[in-house]
């Protein structure tokens, strides 16, 4: 499965659980952000992460702290170019197949 698949299965996945897709693969200078939802009124930015296999630590062991912060400025550059700053949170979607048995959504998976 390659990554847009990955990111297709867990955009299908968080629909079924209520959130609302505003932006899929964000860039700027800072790096990208998979997915940008909407959780009610909370803005939630998304990883998504897959793994063939737990070596290694799997999906969760593969957000390191650096890429913690790559995100974290990613989503400050994107929230600078929207006039409200909603709550907002950071997500994981950890995929370790190539169907929804194999999903882990884990809400506030790291923060500032």
């Amino acid at each position: 499965m390659k990554g847009s698949d990955a990111e297709q299965l867990a955009v299908s996945y968080l629909q079924r659980q209520h959130l609302v897709l505003v932006t899929q693969n964000y860039r700027c200078r800072f790096g990208e952000i998979d997915l940008i939802m909407r959780d009610g009124g909370t803005l939630v930015f998304i990883e998504v992460r897959m793994r063939a296999n737990d070596q290694f630590g799997g999906a969760a062991a593969s957000i390191t702290m650096a890429k913690q912060i790559k995100l974290i400025r990613t989503a400050r550059h994107y929230l600078s170019e929207i006039n409200n700053e909603p709550p907002c949170r950071f997500d994981a979607v950890l995929l370790s197949g190539d169907d929804e048995r194999n999903i882990e959504w884990i809400k506030d998976a790291f923060g500032e």
